[in-house]
């Protein structure tokens, strides 16, 4: 990208150094100096992926040096639970809307997840990160239902009124941790730790 804005920062010096009058107009039109050039523009693409790369090592170098440390401070993830997208902390408390299996008491596994960073760097998936580098454990607290809500109907003139009640069931999960497991950019195959359920 520098290397395009380096070429054109050249080319429009160059053509206001050239710029000459032509009666009452100027030439406010860069194809004819680009024509005068015949010199086609051509882009190391390879020395741009090589330079990508090596910055986005030194990023991963980066975290994983504060994840070694503990450095990374409290992290946050984003996770994808029952058809809906949570952002958590360790320590919060979620209610999912619905039907549930998990009973009270079970600890669980959140494995999908969309999103997880700390203050300084944020690991984003496609759509969802590789299984393994980020590990979020919750227990069940307590499923409930939820306060009662009235539908009530009603026709005028017609003799037609009817009252209905529903309550739906909530389950309240706290979580428990959320910790990178694994460095980044590693080969290696992720531990497999045994759980009661995975969700």
């Amino acid at each position: 990208m520098s290397l395009l804005t380096q070429s054109m920062r050249q080319l429009l010096r160059h053509t206001t150094q050239r710029a000459t009058l032509c009666g009452a107009m100027r030439a406010l039109s860069l194809a004819p100096t680009l024509q005068q050039q015949n010199k086609p523009a051509t882009i190391d693409v390879s020395a741009i992926a090589k330079e990508h790369q090596k910055e986005c090592q030194t990023v991963c170098e980066r975290i994983n040096q504060q994840v070694a440390k503990s450095e990374q401070g409290r992290l946050f993830a984003v996770v994808h639970l029952c058809g809906k997208q949570f952002k958590i902390t360790p320590g919060d408390i979620i209610l999912v809307e619905g039907y549930w299996p998990p009973t009270i008491g079970d600890e669980i596994s959140l494995d999908k997840v969309l999103l997880a960073g700390a203050r300084d760097f944020t690991l984003i998936g496609r759509p969802i990160l590789e299984a393994g580098l980020v590990t979020v454990k919750a227990t069940i607290i307590e499923k409930t239902l939820t306060h009662t809500k009235t539908h009530f109907k009603k026709k005028r003139r017609k003799q037609y009124m009817r009252i209905n009640f529903q309550r739906s069931p909530n389950t309240m999960i706290r979580i428990n941790s959320i910790e990178l497991t694994r460095p980044l950019d590693s080969n290696a195959e992720p531990e497999a730790e045994p759980s009661k359920r995975l969700f």
